[in-house]
């Protein structure tokens, strides 16, 4: 097919669209209403610490196909760092106990019948009420499904379930758990060992692609945020930037890659997610130990994962509406009490800096996995693109870049 292919955004959704796109010898037009690219993956120089850092922490595993098979299109093959095997650390902040999640590498999970390898205080037979998720009935929540009580929830469903999803488990979806699931302990640890951008979220996903697309004649047009789309005949016939008009010849396509409130602004009766969540992640400008652990699962406290990269501890905290208005100073100490606790370091703050996203990811319960809308649209050259599409995952990098792949294969 001829013709160009016009995405609008250029967060992941946008710029693994355009790199499949353009892998395959088609044209492509990029437009982006920010000033950079990422949306909310992205990396930025914080005058505060003095550091490049991530606006938001993001653990990737190992059987994220289309997240590693999109870095290995645009030579950043390296760029995400993990374990050699499945191995997940973690801390009671409440009676300072530790262990470690070690699951074997093949789908038969022996692992759960040996005591140094699971969550202490937990037997064998309490992980296969996990299972449950896997047969979940359509618009049921996890806590209709299976049972969030006891050690085992406290200590690993709910933790790793609230970092997946973003939302309180026992409110969200227990199909999205599933597909968790399903994608990753189900699978066996080969496909669960954690991996991290360790040199920045810029360095690992969005550089390397703006580079990889310049050799091919791609330029994002930065500060072009669209208006409206003009419809007829059952296509997108033209964009309005501002004052410009761009028209989409007979061959053109549309891939609108923005966010779900934008999208349901521009295109006529789109349903769409309409309910969001937050994350709060804090970064904290001082050396991790030498010992410590690329990730850190911290249960008990407010703190939930911490990251350990060269120049700096960052914590992430998820389904964080709660601590939207809280005082920033005060969040900071409390939470690098924790991070002291957990690392030995000293009891002062050092440099730090809060960054709060209210709207990171779509509520992951069964009213909003509902209103999720396919690739397709009703007009013949417009698809969708985003980790708000109905990808069968929660609001992840994995999801966005497969939608970003899915609306090429139909664009293509």
């Amino acid at each position: 097919m001829t013709g160009t292919t016009h995405i609008v955004g250029a967060g992941l959704a946008g710029l693994s669209c355009a790199v499949r796109l353009t892998d395959d010898g088609k044209r492509v037009a990029l437009y982006e209403a920010a000033r950079m690219a990422g949306g909310r993956c992205r990396s930025y120089f914080d005058a505060t610490l003095g550091l490049t850092i991530d606006n938001g922490n993001h653990l990737l595993l190992s059987g994220n196909w289309a997240a590693r098979d999109y870095g290995a299109r645009i030579g950043a093959s390296d760029a995400l760092v993990g374990p050699a095997d499945c191995v997940f650390d973690f801390l009671d902040c409440e009676n300072g106990e530790r262990w470690r999640l070690r699951p074997n590498a093949s789908k038969l999970p022996w692992w759960i019948f040996l005591a140094s390898r699971r969550v202490p205080g937990t037997g064998p037979l309490d992980y296969l009420d996990a299972a449950r998720l896997l047969f979940a009935r359509k618009g049921a929540t996890i806590g209709e499904t299976m049972r969030c009580e006891g050690a085992l929830y406290e200590k690993l469903w709910r933790p790793v379930m609230l970092s997946a999803l973003n939302t309180e488990p026992k409110e969200a979806s227990a199909t999205l758990a599933g597909a968790v699931l399903r994608e990753t302990l189900a699978a066996g640890g080969a496909a669960c060992r954690p991996l991290v951008a360790k040199g920045g979220l810029g360095h690992a996903f969005i550089g390397p692609a703006l580079a990889t697309l310049q050799a091919k004649g791609v330029a994002p047009r930065f500060g072009a945020r669209l208006r409206e789309i003009v419809f007829d005949d059952g296509r997108a016939r033209a964009l309005r930037f501002g004052d410009e008009e761009i028209a989409l010849g007979a061959d053109d396509r549309l891939v609108l890659a923005a966010p779900p409130w934008i999208a349901a602004e521009l295109v006529p009766g789109l349903i769409a997610p309409d309910d969001f969540r937050a994350i709060l992640n804090v970064h904290f400008k001082i050396q991790p130990p030498p010992d410590q652990p690329l990730l850190l699962g911290m249960v008990g406290g407010l703190s939930e994962w911490l990251f350990a990269f060269d120049d700096r501890l960052s914590v992430t905290i998820s389904g964080a509406d709660r601590l939207m208005d809280a005082p920033r100073e005060a969040l900071a100490e409390k939470i690098w009490r924790e991070v002291a606790n957990a690392t030995g370091l000293p009891d002062d703050l050092p440099p730090w800096q809060i960054v709060k996203e209210k709207r990171a990811t779509f509520a992951a319960t069964p009213a909003q996995e509902a209103r999720r809308p396919g690739a397709a649209t009703q007009w013949d050259n417009l698809f969708l693109a985003g980790d708000w599409t109905a990808t069968g995952l929660p609001a992840t990098i994995e999801g966005s870049i497969r939608s970003g792949y899915r609306a090429a294969e139909l664009a293509g």
